[in-house]
Parts: structure tokens; sequence; C-alpha cells
């Protein structure tokens, strides 16, 4: 007999990668396969309910707000939908959504109004996965989809970003590493997660240094 977990699992595989089909590169089913595969090596170091870091990585981005004009209860929404299908355990849908609620970098700008060890695991896979050498790659695709100039001398980072300012994303991608991707190595939440950050923090800041030697020249 089947394991009933590991099906919902295959299922919402096969669900997220037909409903990223057409999604923008940087927020594809690759970048969720790659979140997975982070969210589990962390949960291996730092424990938590595997099935739940499974479920949360998968549907993290089913459906990004700044995809859908903002609207930031989609993806909460189809998830329940699609776990109710499933069969799933109310408790277990009730997680997932507060997950998919809460793992975003712009809603760390506000007071968090939920947290668990899952939360934690797969918002530290999400971040890893922007930065280093990967979220670098990340950032221009996401710049060049937004029209954003790549660098502007005179238009200075905004260290003080708030929610909403955040969420108009009216900078540069070179400015992006300065309010965000920078960032995201200090607000790591796990021990694993700090670990791992390391190596791609250092990366985007050797990218900043030829970045710049190269355009002054």
């Amino acid at each position: 007999m089947s394991n009933p977990n590991e099906t919902i699992i295959e299922n919402t595989k096969k669900f997220v990668k037909q409903k990223l089909e057409n999604a923008e590169a940087g927020h594809d089913y690759h970048h969720v396969l790659r979140v997975l595969k982070l969210s589990e090596k962390i949960a291996e170091k730092e424990g938590g309910n595997l099935f739940v870091v499974r479920l949360g990585a998968l549907l993290h981005d089913i459906a990004d707000a700044k995809f859908h004009q903002g609207d930031e209860t989609v993806g909460p929404r189809i998830a329940r939908e699609f776990l109710k299908m499933q069969n799933a355990p109310e408790q277990i849908i009730n997680h997932i959504v507060k997950i998919i609620e809460n793992i975003s970098f712009k809603n760390s700008l506000e007071e968090p109004e939920f947290t668990s060890k899952e939360l934690q695991i797969i918002q530290d896979a999400d971040r890893l996965d922007a930065i280093g050498a990967i979220g670098i790659a990340r950032a221009f695709v996401y710049g060049g989809y937004k029209n954003n100039p790549i660098y502007n001398p005179d238009l200075k980072p905004n260290q003080n970003l708030d929610k909403e300012t955040y969420k108009k994303g009216n900078t540069t991608t070179i400015n992006h590493f300065y309010e965000k991707l920078l960032k995201l190595k200090d607000l790591m939440n796990t021990h694993t997660g700090r670990l791992l950050a390391v190596d791609r923090h250092r990366f985007m800041q050797e990218f900043l240094e030829q970045f710049y030697k190269e355009w002054e020249m």
C-alpha cells in the first residue's frame, strides 16, 4: 500500500509543474525544486515536520503576488483548494497556508504574525536561492522582466524600505542587492541556513566589486 503522504507530494509536484509552466524564469518550477532540495537539506539538520516542509516548499510560490497585481490572497487560496482535493488534514492545510502568507521578504519588513520551524526552514531555503550565483541570475531576469535599469549611479539604494514601497519595485537591479539580497545572510533563521549563506553572500560581494570596476573603466 502506498504512503498517502508520498502520494500527496507526488501529486503536488505535478500540480506545481503544470501551474508554473509559463512562469517568469526566476520563479518557475526549477526555482521550486531548488527550494525543495535546500529545504530538505536544512531540515535534515534542524528537524521539523518533513511532510510540511516538503509541501510548503513546493507550494510557496504557487501564485507569487507580484505576478498577480499584488494580490496576496491568490497563492494561499490555490494551495488550500488543491490540498483539500488531496484530502490533506485540515491542520496541515492551515499550516501550509500560513507558510505561504508569511514566507516573503516583504512580509518580514513588518512584525511577523506567524512563525514555525517549518516556515523558518523553507524561508531560509527560499532566501538562499535568492543569493549567490543563482540569486544574481534571478535578480537580472526579474529586472529585465520589469524593464528596470541595470544600474544608475544617481539613484541610491533605499535602506529604509517598508512593505508597500518594496512591492512597487521601482529600483535598479544593482540597488536590489543593497535593498534586499545583501541583507539575507543575516536574516537566516537557522544555523544551517547561516552556514550555507556565507559563500553565496561572498560571491555577490565579489560580483559587485567586478561590476563597478567594469562600469567605471
